[in-house]
């Protein structure tokens, strides 16, 4: 797959456009291997620089980044042995939501996550990750399995938000993100979530409460989209690229005000740049907090929930 590149890593393209135009030519030509080196390096060191220095519009850009791995690419990279679960045994399956069971060096967890989808075909399909009720029942039918079974809880946010459209409010948007609130708060199993991507509303907190909140570090997490935040204060989304830096929605801002708990470095140029990386990031998150976790009393974990929750609100 060709590289996508954003507008502001422009720079960055321009050195990559070069690289193999100078790739093709030295196949006749090996004096130039030298320079397509230089290039290299060049290229790596923009790329390091351009990132170490970008605004928070530009991360809510990266958080949207049509590259970056979703949900499913972390199962498949982080778990064995995965079984998907489906269906809510109310309504529907909504494949917005994807869940179920994998292991990590034998240890079961149940998995629970939003899924975008790549090609067209399949983002129709799974609603461009935007759940309906029905996901969100879905992953409370999950949660309640992992619960009965002693199963930690591995939560991916990656949402712009849940289905906003008439369907969804007939069958119970709110009541079903409100249920999953209210049981994850007091869920007698340990849970770790990590925001990958977009962590868009009420869409992302319908499987987002937790012992531990680990995000990326060029995702984003943020109570509505900086698009809706722009129309409401200045009734144009034109403005979206303020409404971002006054949410104060990039990782960076989240940890100082005790949103998140964890930032995860990602690859130089995101984590579309290099996803067996990214994952192996995630899976010592996983690890080491699981690890944590579990050596605490189970009502005391309670407690700590709590308290971490009135912290937020």
């Amino acid at each position: 797959m060709k590289n996508f590149y954003l507008d502001f890593e422009k720079p960055i393209s321009d050195i990559v456009d070069k690289i193999e135009a100078l790739k093709i030519a030295s196949e006749d030509d090996p004096k130039l291997i030298p320079e397509i080196e230089k290039l290299k390096s060049k290229e790596k060191n923009l790329r390091k620089r351009i990132f170490s220095k970008l605004s928070i519009w530009q991360k809510v850009q990266i958080a949207r980044h049509p590259q970056r791995p979703h949900t499913k690419d972390y199962i498949d990279l982080i778990f064995s042995n995965f079984v998907e679960l489906h269906g809510d045994r109310q309504y529907a399956d909504d494949a917005a939501i994807i869940g179920g069971i994998g292991d990590i060096d034998n240890k079961s967890f149940m998995i629970i996550g939003h899924e975008k989808g790549r090609e067209t075909e399949e983002k129709v399909k799974r609603n461009f990750g935007m759940p309906h009720p029905e996901g969100y029942r879905k992953a409370k039918r999950l949660m309640l399995l992992a619960e009965r079974f002693s199963l930690p809880i591995i939560s991916f946010i990656d949402t712009a938000g849940a289905y906003p459209g008439i369907e969804g409010e007939e069958r119970g948007q709110s009541e079903a993100i409100a249920s999953n609130l209210a049981l994850m708060s007091k869920l007698k199993t340990q849970i770790l979530v990590f925001i990958t991507g977009e962590g868009g509303s009420g869409g992302a907190l319908g499987i987002g409460v937790g012992d531990h909140y680990s995000i990326l570090e060029h995702a984003t997490y943020s109570v509505a989209s900086p698009e809706a935040c722009s129309s409401i204060i200045w009734r144009t989304a034109e403005k979206a690229a303020s409404a971002a830096e006054a949410m104060k929605v990039s990782a960076q801002e989240l940890i100082k005000i005790g949103i998140v708990d964890e930032i995860i470095s990602e690859p130089n140029g995101g984590a579309h740049r290099n996803y067996s990386k990214t994952a192996r990031a995630i899976k010592s998150s996983i690890l080491e907090n699981i690890a944590k976790f579990k050596a605490i009393d189970m009502d005391k974990l309670l407690e700590m929930r709590y308290q971490k929750l009135l912290k937020i609100g």
